[in-house]
């Protein structure tokens, strides 16, 4: 073995598996001399490992009998890390994992020591977390086989129920996975439509992984090309604003759900988008810190109008 912390594992495996072994025989199990086995006994014992040294010619180290370490130790900020995650896996839409979440935290909560496990409660019982948009089960099949495949950059087909219900086959090489406003996506290149393309995953009917690979794009963003993607999604209303400002100022200012923002240069930065609701865009952009102009709809200056006017006899 080559690091010291990895030998130290392996002494407490070697202790687990019970009996006494002598310092030499630890020794010569992990290639090191015995003062090294002494020093390793001893960060056991400072991490709470129940190591007894036996003294006498057929003396040795031994756990304390009766003592059984748990599988897993966590430190306080790996427990919460772990009680959060558990809350929030609940939520994600993921169908049938409801089970799952319940059973590790009771696994958990059988080897962890009392102060962690009551911490593992306290998050429980006591943390609510705002998802109250709603969400598309996604199937945990599709998560775990996408992932994968993406992780091995392995291509894969998969059978896709479309908006309009129409289902067709997809070759994918699948970039990435995340969850956006209750649904998990894919996000990869689709070589039907050649080009990026979301899949939201509780439309995948079946995933197939295809003797091909690919070479994923270095540095992309598929959390920040699915955002993008969505606010471009063909809606009732395409909206074009032009926004009296520099680029990195817009940014701060326009949270991604809007639109595209593209550099117009000395015209400012153009904000384009799709909306159902014009009165909730005009909404959006009344609270923008600088001057902006409509292009269009026409239908938007009017809401805009309306909502200004509606602030002005509030505030009178």
């Amino acid at each position: 073995m080559g690091k010291p912390t990895s030998r130290v594992l392996a002494l407490l495996e070697l202790l687990q598996a019970g009996g006494v072994l002598t310092g030499v025989q630890v020794a010569e199990r992990l290639g090191v001399d015995r003062r090294t086995v002494r020093r390793y006994v001893a960060h056991l014992v400072e991490l709470g490992v129940p190591v007894q040294a036996e003294r006498g010619r057929d003396g040795g180290y031994r756990l304390r009998p009766g003592y059984k370490l748990p599988p897993m130790m966590f430190s306080a900020d790996e427990a919460l890390a772990l009680a959060v995650g558990l809350r929030a896996a609940g939520e994600l839409g993921l169908a049938g994992i409801t089970p799952a979440v319940a059973s590790t935290q009771a696994k958990l909560e059988r080897v962890l020591p009392a102060t962690l496990r009551r911490r593992l409660s306290d998050i429980a019982e006591t943390v609510s977390l705002d998802m109250t948009r709603p969400f598309a089960a996604g199937t945990t099949a599709a998560l775990l086989g996408l992932s994968a495949a993406a992780r091995a950059q392995q291509r894969v087909r998969l059978r896709y129920r479309g908006r309009d219900g129409d289902e067709t086959a997809r070759d994918v090489d699948v970039y990435g996975l995340a969850w956006r406003g209750g649904s998990w996506y894919a996000v990869g290149h689709c070589h039907l439509r050649r080009d990026l393309r979301s899949f939201r995953l509780d439309r995948v009917q079946d995933v197939e992984a295809l003797p091909a690979s690919f070479g994923r794009p270095p540095g992309f963003d598929v959390l920040g090309h699915l955002v993008r993607s969505i606010a471009l999604l063909p809606r009732a209303h395409a909206v074009e604003v032009r926004l009296e400002t520099d680029l990195a100022q817009a940014r701060r200012a326009v949270f991604v759900e809007l639109g595209e923002l593209v550099d117009a240069g000395n015209k400012g930065v153009l904000l384009r988008g799709q909306a159902d609701d014009l009165d909730w865009f005009a909404r959006e952009l009344a609270r923008l810190p600088f001057a902006l102009r409509i292009v269009k709809p026409a239908a938007l200056r009017r809401a805009l109008v309306t909502h200004a006017s509606a602030l002005i006899d509030r505030a009178g």
